[in-house]
């Protein structure tokens, strides 16, 4: 009888350590699906180099196509959603005299030309991310035209309720919201 019970006992725990071990790899198979990251050598290369939140890169990246290459109905390409004209003026003003637009499908120059203009923009905005995330979105001439005409009446623009087309404001807060889960969640893979 007492043999059986360790046995049983025995089984019992070995039941619960098979278990266990398996929580962890499904954990992370399930934190995957719901906030997948790729390329995170990419994403911390291009950050250090270019001076960018690694956890913003691929807050934009997940936002803008879910890492998932593909082309926009508008024509945005890549992981990072640029636009052929917008990667053309990148690669005059980064020195890609060897740019086709062919390239944004190769993750490597998606992710490099996508952090260039995040820090052109940055840059531009004097550090504002929501300015910066806005016109990554809606283009810089929209974000100037609503920062001019805010400072015609007297107002500030520098927050997200300020933007009035609501999908730029709600891709702004999109991406942020991505960006604080992706410091939370995949802080050592992006060098955090």
């Amino acid at each position: 009888m007492l043999r059986r019970r360790l046995t049983l006992v025995a089984g019992f725990a070995l039941t619960v350590v098979a278990v266990l071990s398996l929580v962890h790899p499904v954990d992370k198979a399930v934190q995957e699906i719901q906030l997948p990251l790729r390329h995170e050598d990419i994403i911390r290369q291009q950050a250090l180099e270019k001076n960018v939140d690694p956890s913003l890169i691929a807050a934009v990246i997940y936002t803008e196509s879910h890492f998932r290459d593909q082309t926009s109905n508008a024509g945005a390409k890549g992981l990072m959603q640029l636009m052929p004209d917008t990667a053309d003026y990148i690669a005059r003003k980064s020195g890609g005299t060897r740019f086709e637009r062919e390239d944004l499908a190769t993750p490597q120059i998606n992710i490099s030309y996508g952090t260039w203009y995040l820090r052109y923009l940055l840059t531009k905005y004097h550090g504002n991310t929501v300015l910066t995330l806005a016109a990554y979105n809606a283009g810089e001439g929209k974000v100037d035209e609503w920062w001019r005409k805010a400072s015609d009446k007297g107002e500030t623009f520098n927050v997200a309720e300020h933007i009035p087309f609501p999908e730029t404001r709600n891709y702004v807060h999109r991406v942020l919201s991505a960006r604080t889960e992706y410091r939370r969640t995949y802080a050592p893979e992006l060098g955090l």
